[in-house]
């Protein structure tokens, strides 16, 4: 019933949710091989982004249909539409525990000879063939991807007399690039098994850059959805290859610790996104955009510089000819 305690509850859920994202990616790294690892991470990526798209219009629809009252077995039970809501969500969390308590086990656990790996986190690169640890470069491309596509989510109140909508037209403009990821991460993440995994992340990124920028001077609402649904296209080429070529960098037993770098940089690029864009926007409309453009353009220099291919490609994409 106050703001402090619902704040306090977010924080906790936010801690749930450190749980239980990177461990779920690293289980989807040790149950797949180099040849499935994409396709794994696409799929996986995909049902969450539906939950994610999914979850407020599932709310939206329970809280119009309240309020709720039910009886059983002489017990009376009642309950608002925001109310039903929250039970609706905490039902879907108990069946995820049933699920994962029923149908889910642990691989083997790694045994490595002591001081053959050289996991964890670094900064640069330990074996002295570039200047940054692979991993920590698509970490900082993720946060780079991330903060692009979140700068246009708090931006509402000002997209919308520029473009002269509404914000139903506003939510499809956001949904675009959910719907984008939910139709390409799994395609895509296949073809990585087959094509490789750094020539989806470089193109990704590039697309990102002019898809991101113009945002900033579109001044038609389709036109601002389809930049949005093209802004999609190139994070599914980023974020689910860059999750499958860590997953192949990943020493054996550090699944975990190695993916956790790239899921904490996409939380905290959507997290600092609406935060940079609230700052830059006092500068002109453009500049949040603009901005994100230019992380994207840096993004291609690292990727294409720091980050090596991990797989031989089993088949060679036409547009790579």
């Amino acid at each position: 019933s106050a703001y402090w305690q619902l704040l306090g509850l977010r924080v906790v859920q936010g801690v749930a949710g450190a749980f239980i994202i990177p461990t779920t990616v690293a289980l989807v790294n040790d149950l797949a091989t180099e040849t499935t690892r994409g396709g794994n991470m696409g799929t996986y990526n995909t049902f969450r982004l539906i939950g994610f798209g999914a979850g407020p219009v599932a709310a939206g629809a329970v809280v119009a249909g309240g309020p709720y009252r039910l009886a059983v077995g002489g017990l009376a039970f009642a309950a608002s539409g925001f109310d039903a809501a929250f039970y609706f969500a905490t039902s879907t969390a108990a069946l995820s525990f049933v699920l994962v308590s029923l149908f889910i086990r642990d691989p083997e656990p790694a045994h490595t000879a002591g001081g053959e790996s050289i996991g964890g986190f670094a900064v640069f690169d330990r074996s002295g063939t570039r200047v940054l640890d692979p991993v920590f470069t698509l970490g900082v491309v993720t946060f780079f991807m991330a903060v692009g596509v979140a700068v246009f989510a708090t931006l509402g109140s000002i997209v919308n007399p520029r473009l002269g909508q509404g914000p139903t037209m506003f939510g499809l403009q956001f949904a675009a690039f959910i719907l984008a990821q939910v139709l390409l991460q799994a395609p895509i993440g296949r073809a990585t098994d087959f094509y490789g995994r750094k020539r989806f992340i470089v193109v990704g990124m590039v697309l990102l850059v002019p898809t991101t920028f113009v945002q900033g001077v579109i001044m038609d609402p389709w036109l601002m959805f389809a930049a949005r649904f093209l802004q999609g296209v190139a994070g599914a080429m980023v974020f689910a290859p860059a999750l499958a070529l860590a997953g192949d960098l990943a020493p054996e037993g550090e699944s975990g610790s190695t993916l956790s770098v790239l899921t904490m940089a996409f939380g905290f690029g959507v997290a600092f996104g609406p935060l940079l864009s609230g700052f830059l926007v006092a500068f002109g409309f453009v500049v949040p955009f603009a901005m994100g453009g230019a992380l994207a353009a840096v993004g291609v220099v690292l990727v294409a510089t720091q980050v090596e291919e991990t797989i031989t490609p089993r088949a060679r994409p036409t547009w790579a000819d």
